[in-house]
């Protein structure tokens, strides 16, 4: 089972090395991490996903907290919250498919950032699970790229 894990850190050099140390050590695998600086300077969030069961994660969280650069530990995964993932995708389009590809594109409330003649770059912005869906149905026209950010996930408003 997929995890999300919102970590608050200090924002110093060395702490995202601490952080990735502590999973490598116990040979937990990190499926997707994004780090920024909060709306203080002096904190970082970093946002985990990894894969295991209940007691992976309590070990993961136990570790975590032991760390003197981690402030805050708070897992999201069965908490009400507002993911996205961020996505660039370069397809291979020809004469005959580059509209099939633009309206599959469209349908995905994606976003055209560059197009030359045999390919173009796609930005689409969503959950996990849609990010997915877009790269199961644009492989068939040919994807030569894919770059994605991993999860950010923030709590929903209490209104």
């Amino acid at each position: 089972m997929l995890h999300t894990l919102a970590v608050l850190v200090e924002n110093h050099p060395g702490v995202l090395t601490r952080v990735s140390g502590l999973f490598a050590r116990r040979a937990y695998n990190i499926d997707s991490l994004s780090v920024c600086q909060t709306e203080n300077p002096d904190i970082s969030r970093m946002t985990i996903v990894v894969d295991g069961d209940d007691q992976v994660l309590e070990q993961v969280t136990k570790q975590l907290h032991k760390l003197v650069v981690v402030h805050k530990v708070v897992d999201l995964t069965s908490e009400s919250v507002v993911d996205r993932e961020l996505a660039l995708a370069r397809i291979k389009v020809k004469a005959d498919t580059r509209l099939e590809v633009l309206q599959t594109v469209d349908i995905f409330r994606g976003r055209v950032v560059d197009m030359g003649r045999s390919n173009i770059t796609v930005e689409l912005t969503g959950d996990g699970e849609k990010i997915d869906a877009f790269v199961r149905t644009v492989r068939p026209y040919g994807l030569l790229e894919l770059v994605r950010t991993g999860t950010i996930a923030i709590l929903r408003s209490d209104g």
